[in-house]
């Protein structure tokens, strides 16, 4: 499953939050059904239901391709529910109201729910297989709870976050490898070649600037690859995990390209990144800080045999 969901499994009492919400909306409007989703750029996810209609066609852990999905048409920006009283009568897209039908619902309301930084995070949503009157003081009251809802997760995300960055920290590493134990994959990690430099001449504001770039550019690299993530480790030292087995060849190129992204500067300051990898089997049963010791090593040698390179564990200078 995407990592943004694997982040949510770490959320101290998220289940229990998560139900009270529901229960709350319950105790507002009590004939609907009510559920929980979460976002990725391009799935939606039912996280948690309130009490399930045997004749509505949805299910937990349901996951929906976003661009089929009633809920992205939300208007986020404005935080603006999207609302069908009845979708035979309210509706005038033809393809929202097939949407909604195939899953027998008649009447849907879609509340925003997003971070303090813009980002979506998913909706609460009350439907129902019949017409029903929603009234804007119930409405209001759930915005209200979603609002409530997602300070939460904001102060769960900065547990798991950097905040500078916004990628995961080394906390979320640690957990990540303290939950999977026989699995596979590879560690790159990175260390900013001439990052001091831009510091020194240019002052720390700039340099935050520039670990933001670098951060954005590593999160676009791990999005491209499945499971994968990126973490800063602290100052300008970040790592990229990935989650599944390849050969020496594909980590190479992809070594190569992560090298490139980084060197690529329409400034007048410049940075680019050395890198030790490591790689990791099923029966290995590696440990975190063993693999960091590893890839810490191999990020030596790359840094000793000229910057700008890259070095596997046990490869020589």
């Amino acid at each position: 499953m995407n990592t943004q969901f694997e982040e949510l499994k770490m959320y101290e009492s998220f289940d229990e939050l998560a139900n009270d919400v529901l229960d709350l909306a319950n105790e507002i409007l009590p004939e609907q059904m009510f559920y929980l989703t979460a976002f990725t750029d391009s799935q939606q996810v039912i996280l948690k239901l309130s009490n399930q209609k045997s004749s509505i066609q949805i299910t937990e852990n349901m996951v929906v391709d976003l661009s089929n999905s009633v809920c992205r048409r939300i208007d986020f920006e404005k935080n603006q529910p999207l609302l069908y009283e009845d979708v035979k009568q309210d509706c005038d897209v033809e393809e929202v109201e097939k949407l909604l039908d195939d899953v027998n619902i008649r009447s849907y309301l879609g509340i925003p729910i997003s971070l303090t930084n813009g980002e979506k995070f998913g909706t609460l949503c009350a439907v129902n297989d019949e017409a029903s009157l929603l009234d804007s003081r119930s409405i209001a009251l759930l915005q209200r709870i979603v609002k409530l809802f997602s300070y939460y997760l904001e102060l769960e995300r900065f547990v798991w976050r950097d905040m500078l960055t916004e990628l995961y920290n080394r906390r979320y590493l640690t957990k990540f490898f303290e939950d999977r134990v026989n699995e596979h994959g590879a560690l790159f990690f990175l260390d900013l070649d001439g990052f001091k430099n831009v510091n020194d001449t240019y002052g720390h504001d700039v340099g935050d600037v520039v670990l933001q770039e670098v951060a954005s550019r590593l999160q676009h690299i791990a999005n491209e690859h499945g499971e994968a993530f990126a973490v800063r480790i602290g100052g300008d030292e970040f790592v990229l995990h990935f989650a599944h087995a390849a050969s020496q060849e594909t980590w190479r190129t992809l070594a190569n390209r992560i090298i490139e992204t980084l060197s690529a500067w329409d400034t007048a300051y410049h940075v680019s990144t050395s890198i030790g990898i490591v790689t990791y089997t099923t029966d290995e049963c590696a440990t975190l800080d063993m693999l960091l010791k590893q890839a810490d090593e191999a990020l030596y040698r790359a840094k000793s045999s000229g910057k700008r390179t890259f070095k596997f564990v046990h490869e020589p200078y």
